[in-house]
């Protein structure tokens, strides 16, 4: 069985994304692989679980809805989290597919990274939901 070893993301500036992705998510940076190398990988501290992130140079432009994005969990208030990551210089995406208000699912808010890739926040599920 395979495992994932890290996710890759297509970026135009590899220290912005990374910074931001840091700030974001509390991640550290690897030592580069070599002296002058510009490719970057983000992972979670030590004792803490989570998949490394790769920033890796892209000239493809963003995707409008891609395919595969990061969904991000709250750990508190949702709307608080949001501002979180505008004030980290995130964006907010209009996105016309949010789904009615259902009590069973979080809500969950689209916003882009400093590069335009497009990722969601939630709230946490609700326990006593059925």
């Amino acid at each position: 069985m395979a495992v994932i070893a890290q996710i890759s993301l297509g970026v135009e500036d590899c220290d912005r994304a990374g910074a931001f992705w840091m700030r974001a998510l509390g991640y550290v940076r690897r030592p580069p692989r070599w002296e002058g190398d510009d490719w970057i990988v983000i992972e979670p501290p030590p004792g803490v679980v989570g998949a490394p992130i790769a920033m890796d140079l892209s000239e493809t432009p963003v995707q409008e809805q891609p395919r595969i994005h990061f969904d991000l969990q709250a750990d508190g208030d949702l709307e608080a989290e949001v501002e979180r990551l505008l004030a980290l210089g995130a964006k907010r995406i209009y996105w016309p597919h949010y789904p009615e208000p259902d009590e069973r699912e979080p809500p969950f808010v689209v916003l882009a990274d400093t590069e335009g890739n497009r990722f969601c926040v939630s709230s946490a599920p609700r326990r006593d939901a059925v």
